[in-house]
């Protein structure tokens, strides 16, 4: 059974999509940016994307530790090694499969990072 999970990013309902969609024991999160904290670094829009994305697994039943794969977009090389000390810290002992990818822009040019997630639930 299919179960779509709104957020509160403006952009939902003018692109129509989902925040997450969990459908059996799989949470698919979409890619998620640091709608509010436009003007923080690349660490602290990190930290709050990934707050979004806990939320947002939280109401999909799920929690960090169910986090298998993980897919990070920057928009500045430089960054990278703030965005990964953050990801380390919610995500140190799970170890998800993680990808970094460097992008020329992402939706808001102010955004340094957006970061898509996938969950499996224990049966």
């Amino acid at each position: 059974m299919r179960q779509n999970i709104a957020g509160t990013s403006p952009y939902e309902p003018i692109i129509g999509f989902s925040r997450a969609v969990r459908i059996g024991n799989t949470v698919h999160v979409s890619g998620t940016g640091p709608v509010g904290a436009e003007q923080a670094d690349a660490a602290a829009q990190t930290r709050h994307v990934l707050d979004i994305i806990q939320n947002i697994l939280a109401q999909a039943g799920a929690k960090l530790e169910d986090v298998v794969r993980t897919r990070m977009y920057l928009t500045h090389v430089e960054d990278w090694e703030a965005i990964g000390h953050v990801h380390g810290e919610y995500f140190g002992t799970v170890r998800p499969a993680a990808t970094m990818i460097v992008v020329a822009k992402l939706l808001n040019p102010a955004w340094r990072i957006e970061i898509e997630a996938e969950a499996i639930l224990p049966n």
